[in-house]
């Protein structure tokens, strides 16, 4: 073999390892429908504090933007579907809205894309035939000031697929693709831009109930949903959703653009009616999936493309309109408190215990990833996905002895592994009993969302609690 055959041979294997070894990237989205929200310059710090370096916001506000400026956090901005029309209509709007939006804070403001839109298919205004004229025309007005590393994209529902199951049959709604689909597409293409796409299991998950599984939606540990036609077994709607969309994008033969999961979370609250909605599922789903994208590979169907996801929301809005859920989706309260404590970077995924408590907020410790080796030297790999609850160990006692003794009693646990001389009776400390009673409850309702709190003093971990040699039941 010639040298430079060698030499390009060797490239490419040092490309293909550094790729498939690539891990995910974790943003937040970060809305503003609220009255109660700190200032940006506190928000910044909020975002710093928790080593949050990429957001995506709705507008170019300036004080939003001018507080980010020197923070070295990657922003995408929005311009807003109201303004499309005139954005398509002519170049001389976009060429004002680049010079009055981004010029005066870009390149100190790390502005990394521009979303035109958000959702335009479902828009009630009829904006579609605007959207790529609109993308076009922003895209030249950024080359008009030699502004090359901004890209520009739209972020879509996955209500513009016709068909979503199984994952391989993924495809566009038939009147979508001449008009925009495949103008978007080439647009996307010829740009090296991403496909915007907000993916919610928790959508699909409330009216089928019945037929998918929490733990399938929640990316906790299950059998999964095999693909018959790719013999791919799913582990997660979030991945199976993802995927239908690069079935769609690849049954158009556009298989070279990625797509960026804009949107995605689950509500910590919600009605009635909302099935799923709740705090204990709102992290799992949460920091399940921050874990998967930034410990694992791209999705089944693009495995070496690294999944790119902005978490929704960074607060709760309290002035959003529509249900319960809509102003609860937020991992902090406008006290920058956290809603539910879930690890946010490849740092802090190692740097929560097994068993930590704060009150009457659920804390979360995502379980390892499949291989990693637990602190007793077990492989952890088995517990992925898998949920307990323990008791809050900072609660007042007298609180904690109360929800022991209704676990034990009118609450049906299985307390007698925790009497005198049984295998869970050590260590004997109230935090250990009500911690094995607390979990037994818990297991027999299922893990059901708010089976673990009793009265604020309990809370859900996903790593095994670890309380002498007493091993914690994962069901019944």
């Amino acid at each position: 073999m010639a040298s430079n055959q060698i030499i390009t041979t060797i490239l490419l294997l040092l490309s293909l390892i550094s790729t498939s070894t690539a891990t995910g990237i974790i943003g937040i989205n970060y809305g503003r429908i609220a009255d109660n929200l700190p200032d940006p310059t506190k928000v910044v710090q909020l975002l710093q504090s928790n080593s949050i370096d990429r957001i995506k916001i709705y507008d170019t506000d300036s004080t939003v933007l001018k507080a980010l400026s020197g923070s070295k956090i990657n922003v995408i901005v929005c311009l807003p579907n109201e303004q499309l029309k005139s954005a398509a209509a002519d170049q001389s709007f976009t060429d004002t809205w680049i010079k009055s939006n981004i010029l005066p804070f870009y390149p100190s403001t790390q502005i990394e894309s521009i979303a035109v839109g958000n959702e335009v298919f479902v828009d009630p205004n009829n904006l579609t035939t605007f959207l790529v004229p609109a993308m076009q025309n922003v895209y030249a007005s950024l080359n008009k000031n030699n502004i090359r590393n901004i890209n520009v994209s739209s972020p879509i529902a996955l209500s513009a697929l016709a068909t979503s199951y199984p994952s391989s049959s993924g495809s566009f709604k038939p009147d979508l693709i001449e008009p925009v689909i495949k103008p978007l597409l080439i647009f996307l293409q010829k740009t090296g831009s991403p496909l915007m796409v907000n993916v919610y299991p928790f959508f699909a998950y409330g009216p089928n109930a019945d037929t998918i599984s929490l733990d399938y939606a929640l990316l906790r540990d299950n059998k999964g949903v095999q693909d018959t036609k790719t013999g791919i077994i799913y582990k997660s709607l979030f991945e199976a959703q993802v995927d239908a969309v690069y079935a769609a994008i690849d049954a158009l033969q556009f298989n070279d653009v990625k797509i960026v999961v804009s949107e995605t979370g689950w509500p910590s609250k919600g009605d009635s009616n909302e099935i799923g909605a709740g705090e204990d599922n709102a992290a799992q789903y949460n920091g399940n999936l921050v874990r998967r994208v930034l410990t694992g590979s791209g999705s089944p169907l693009r495995p070496n493309d690294p999944l790119v996801v902005y978490l929704f929301a960074l607060f709760n809005e309290n002035l959003k309109s529509g249900p319960t859920s809509e102003k609860n989706y937020g991992l902090f309260y406008p006290n920058e408190e956290k809603v539910y404590n879930i690890p946010l970077s490849v740092g802090a995924l190692g740097n929560l215990p097994s068993t930590i408590g704060n009150g009457s907020k659920t804390e979360v410790v995502v379980a390892p990833s499949p291989g990693t080796q637990s602190s007793g030297g077990d492989v952890a790999g088995s517990n992925l996905g898998q949920t307990w609850c323990v008791a809050n160990g900072k609660v007042a006692n007298e609180k904690l002895q109360n929800a022991l003794d209704y676990a034990c009693g009118e609450g049906g646990a299985d307390c007698r592994p925790i009497q005198s001389g049984d295998t869970c009776f050590d260590p004997d400390t109230l935090e250990a009993h009500a911690s094995y009673a607390f979990n037994s409850y818990y297991q027999k309702q299922a893990r059901a969302s708010g089976s673990c709190d009793f009265g604020g003093t309990a809370y859900v971990v996903s790593q095994p609690p670890r309380y002498g040699s007493c091993k914690f039941p994962t069901g019944y």
